[in-house]
């Protein structure tokens, strides 16, 4: 089998040569077409002219976007470095691009990466040939160099992998904002180093609920950062509002329109160095899970929900909010089938808020829990209480339920499910 590459080197000195080499017949690989930019490289790499793409890690405007519209298009990005260049090989890495290898390696040893990189994406399930070329697959490694105070704490948890939880919820805003962020606060207050995401593409509102200015970079500043290949988990912190010792905030779009900066590679790439700056990761995700893809013909095109399914897709717990009134429960049973045809690696628990008995007849306990195992399937792990006045003592100091109703019903039962969420 012939392999098919498209070349975008950029001018390198290695471009002539290791043409040369491939069009001599000897290695199984051809280049179909060599690219003068990003932009030649995604058109031809959309066109099928290619399943492997050999690139130079100088290429100008080359960013993680560019690599996972890549990979949308089946065609995978195999990097080109300098020998022992390794700020240019952890870039391409945290772009997303697996593969890289040295500018003076032998064409056979080139070719024999390129065809393991086509016959990987054939078969996932293969196990890399580190007798080729080294190790092609390794996680984002992150340099912390010494300064702020932050470098210290990120340092120390550079070898540890934290967790992720997505809070996400039905349409008709069941408070999956208020879940995410009084479950960070109360899991800060057990001593886990956390951080709270604001990734709603239609109302992001962790910002106002804290009192924090809308101003901020957050979030959409993580992604520009990790788009161009350069977030580590120290720059992140340096993103991010510290509100206590324990307990980060990355604020969200001030503006809905502004969805797009949220693309889905860069998102996964900052819930990667949200996994070695903290314990903890509580994402606030927005409701929609439609693929805007499948409604039009440029899948190419970028989606609004993707922000969303990427969280999803990398939470290692999914915190599903549902309305615990009959409209709510009703919205929530059909989003958790929505969900469910995801197919989400991580298990779902499902909390039930606004808990009150003037909407449920009979014991509420028993009603809600029997109403969601027959419909859903499911039990709810937490229902909390409908405590009105705590959350508006909270909502106009711009304060958590710790600070500001400490001995509230509903802080008691989000305690709770703060140490089931630590294990403990």
């Amino acid at each position: 089998m012939t392999i098919a590459v498209l070349l975008a080197a950029d001018g390198a000195a290695w471009e002539s040569d290791l043409i040369a080499a491939f069009s001599s017949g000897r290695h199984d690989v051809i280049v179909t077409r060599r690219c003068v930019d990003v932009v030649e490289l995604l058109a031809l790499a959309a066109a099928g002219q290619g399943s492997v793409a050999l690139i130079s890690g100088s290429l100008r405007r080359l960013d993680a976007d560019a690599v996972d519209r890549l990979l949308a298009a089946a065609v995978v990005p195999v990097g080109m470095v300098a020998r022992a260049d390794t700020q240019a090989e952890q870039r391409l890495r945290a772009m997303g691009i697996e593969y890289v290898v040295p500018d003076d390696a032998e064409p056979a040893v080139i070719a024999g990466v390129l065809t393991e990189a086509v016959e990987r994406q054939a078969d996932p399930g293969r196990s890399c040939s580190e007798a080729r070329f080294g190790d092609p697959v390794r996680s984002m490694s992150v340099s912390i160099p010494p300064g702020p105070p932050d470098a210290e704490a990120v340092a120390s948890r550079a070898g540890r992998r934290g967790t992720v939880v997505a809070v996400w919820g039905a349409t008709g805003a069941p408070g999956r904002t208020t879940v995410a962020v009084q479950l960070s606060d109360e899991l800060s207050r057990l001593g886990a180093a956390t951080l709270l995401v604001d990734a709603d593409v239609y109302g992001a509102a962790v910002g106002a609920v804290l009192g924090l200015l809308d101003e901020s970079p957050g979030l959409a500043a993580a992604c520009r950062h990790a788009t161009a290949g350069r977030l580590d988990a120290e720059l992140l912190a340096g993103l991010c509002w510290q509100l206590s010792n324990h307990l980060r905030v990355l604020t969200g779009i001030p503006l809905a329109s502004r969805w797009p900066e949220l693309r889905p590679a860069a998102v996964e790439s900052v819930l990667a160095a949200a996994r070695i700056l903290a314990e903890f990761t509580v994402v606030d995700c927005g409701f929609n899970l439609e693929t805007d893809e499948e409604l039009s013909f440029d899948t190419l095109a970028p989606r609004r929900n993707a922000a969303t399914l990427a969280v999803l897709e990398s939470a290692d717990v999914v915190i599903a909010v549902g309305a615990a009134d009959p409209i709510g429960m009703q919205r929530l049973v059909r989003a958790l089938a929505d969900l469910q045809d995801l197919q989400p690696a991580a298990p779902v628990w499902v909390v039930l808020n606004r808990v009150r008995r003037t909407v449920v007849p009979g014991d509420v306990i028993a009603e809600l829990t029997g109403a969601m195992r027959r419909f859903a399937g499911r039990d709810p792990v937490a229902l909390l209480p409908y405590d009105l006045e705590s959350l508006d003592a909270a909502l106009v100091t711009g304060r958590s339920l710790a600070e500001a109703r400490p001995n509230g019903p509903l802080r008691a039962e989000l305690v709770k499910l703060a140490a089931s969420v630590a294990g403990l």
